[in-house]
């Protein structure tokens, strides 16, 4: 059997996340699996380094895949390619030592979230931004976002309570920049719980908009309870930029 890692970019709007559910195949696992069973005839299982969620974009998911065949590289790329719908793609592919696993072997992932900050429409990247007409105070934000640097349990910022595992994570960065009227978020650590970037999203942006202080995030960690963080930000402003190994 030979491992295969590629690096994928999807449009995630009209699909149900990454992971393969059994009650549609509208899934970027599920599409992937489809079309590489046709091109081997058997069933073939691939991981992806992490699930998104409905809605959310990736402009570098990486995933990998054993299969028995004696195509090259590239002639899985272009097969892969020339059977997805057009809003998937695969944009590198490396054949890797046996024990490579996509999700087991990163050690870090960069997010991305954008906010359209202005009360006139965002037409050509409505689906790419979280329209949002209130003023917000990105110093204030930033404020906050500093509280969260560092490694925390962050279980005040995910929406899986019945998880056992560890929410201990370490953030490296969060920058916030302004381009006009765009506000983009960039998170950098070395993993994120589920719904972790798109809460602290919602909590930075009440921050934001003043209806929390920015003080208030150090004792919103400590808390660990997902009931005083903020709202759970759309997931079409958010993308999965980069898996680091």
């Amino acid at each position: 059997m030979r491992n295969f890692k590629i690096v994928i970019q999807y449009e995630g709007t009209k699909y149900q996340g990454w992971q393969r559910q059994e009650s549609t195949g509208n899934t970027i696992q599920g599409k992937f699996e489809a079309i590489l069973s046709k091109m081997t005839g058997s069933k073939v299982q691939i991981d992806g380094s992490g699930r998104t969620d409905a809605g959310v974009h990736a402009y570098g998911q990486v995933a990998n895949f054993k299969i028995d065949t004696h195509m090259s590289a590239q002639e899985i790329l272009e097969y892969i390619n020339r059977y997805l719908p057009e809003d998937i793609g695969v944009i590198e592919i490396r054949e890797m030592p046996e024990r490579f696993h996509s999700r087991l072997n990163a050690v870090g992932k960069t997010y991305r979230y954008r906010i359209w900050n202005s009360d006139l429409p965002c037409v050509f990247d409505r689906r790419y931004v979280y329209e949002f007409p209130q003023k917000l105070d990105i110093e204030a934000m930033r404020r906050a976002a500093a509280y969260c640097i560092g490694r925390h349990d962050f279980k005040a910022f995910t929406s899986n309570k019945k998880s056992k595992k560890s929410t201990v994570r370490t953030i490296e960065s969060i920058e916030i920049q302004q381009n006009g009227p765009e506000i983009v978020i960039t998170y950098k650590g070395d993993g994120f719980l589920y719904h972790m970037v798109r809460i602290l999203t919602g909590t930075l942006i009440e921050v934001g908009q003043g209806t929390r202080h920015a003080e208030e995030m150090e004792r919103l960690i400590a808390s660990g309870t997902r009931e005083m963080a903020g709202a759970l930000a759309p997931a079409k402003g958010l993308a999965l930029m980069e898996v680091r190994y």
